[in-house]
């Protein structure tokens, strides 16, 4: 690698540079991110199962769709939110990669703890207003406004489970890039 550019770490590898206390825990997001992912691609293929039933019973049986939109939604929902610290784990998400091979590698690795401190308070704060949604929906009962009204609790739970993650994940990243700068490592 030139310029001292961070590499991505194979999926089921821990960064080297994670503090020994943390690895037990990035070992275990490792395992839970691939499980995650797994769910994921399920709930993408059940969200377009779902909508290719509801086109066919609407144009050919004349049939009532409303809870497929739904349904769908809330399977793209979890999809989402719940395979982003996966995507995070291989760095898939953004960390302005155009800078990285025109930074010396000091400033590489300092950009990187900046881009990952940012966004674990973002995501944290994320986080946190999910669970007030869920919360809110939980104790109030809210429901979505179709005549079939799943509960909302669902996919705000989905939203703050997922960026509870994806928190978790940067945050062990960021540990990983503040011991990187500190012991001047390349990788």
């Amino acid at each position: 690698m030139s310029h001292g550019v961070v590499s991505m770490v194979a999926v089921d590898e821990v960064d080297p540079h994670t503090p020994a206390l943390l690895k037990p825990l990035a070992h275990g997001l490792n395992l839970l991110n691939r499980a995650m992912l797994g769910l994921g691609m399920l709930a993408l293929l059940a969200a377009s199962l779902v909508l290719t039933y509801s086109v066919f019973s609407r144009y050919f049986l004349k049939a009532s769709t409303d809870w497929q939109d739904e349904a769908a939604v809330f399977c793209l929902v979890g999809a989402t939110f719940m395979c982003s610290a996966y995507v995070q784990s291989i760095r898939g998400h953004v960390g302005i990669e155009a800078l990285s091979s025109m930074l010396p590698g000091v400033l590489n690795r300092l950009r990187l703890v900046a881009v990952d401190l940012m966004g674990t308070l973002f995501c944290g704060f994320f986080a946190w207003k999910s669970w007030a949604l869920f919360h809110e929906a939980w104790v109030e009962g809210q429901t979505t406004s179709s005549s079939w009204a799943p509960p909302l609790w669902i996919p705000y739970g989905l939203m703050f489970a997922g960026m509870s993650l994806l928190t978790l994940q940067l945050a062990v990243q960021l540990a990983a890039s503040l011991n990187r700068v500190a012991k001047g490592g390349q990788r």
